[in-house]
């Protein structure tokens, strides 16, 4: 796949994480429970991905290759997954989808900077440069003036 059709995967989903959130968002309030709002999500999206696995998948993995993942992946992305999306449920109706979603994404952007300068996550390093500094700088000044 070409670096322009991944550029424009990831925007769209960044899209539909803003739909999401704002359907989601609605759910919480109206169940009122932000955490039953992220069950009936996460119950929903896991039974949407077995769906797309039994029509797309072709090797499954072996017990061994199972065996060789440690225990801590198979639980500690799902914590952070439900914790930053139940907050993103519990602040949206308080905040606005604009806002909530800026500062979510400064989050984010922070927060991936650092990660990818110490590799962290098993990840390839990516060093902090200038480009990144003014980069970041001008996403947070972007974001301060999307709020004032």
């Amino acid at each position: 796949m070409n670096q322009i059709t991944l550029l424009f995967l990831a925007f769209a989903g960044g899209i539909f994480l803003a739909i999401q959130g704002g359907f989601n968002a609605q759910l919480g309030v109206l169940l009122q429970n932000p955490l039953l709002a992220s069950l009936v999500a996460f119950f929903c999206s896991a039974s949407f991905a077995f769906l797309g696995l039994a029509f797309s998948m072709k090797n499954y993995p072996t017990v061994d290759q199972l065996k060789e993942i440690p225990l801590y992946l198979w639980f500690s992305g799902a914590l952070f997954s439900v914790l930053g999306i139940s907050l993103y449920y519990y602040t949206i109706p308080r905040l606005g989808i604009s806002t909530m979603i800026s500062f979510g994404l400064s989050g984010q952007l922070i927060f991936s900077v650092i990660a990818g300068h110490f590799g962290w996550f098993g990840m390839p390093a990516e060093p902090i440069v200038y480009k990144k500094i003014i980069g970041v700088t001008a996403m947070i000044l972007g974001i301060v003036l999307i709020n004032k």
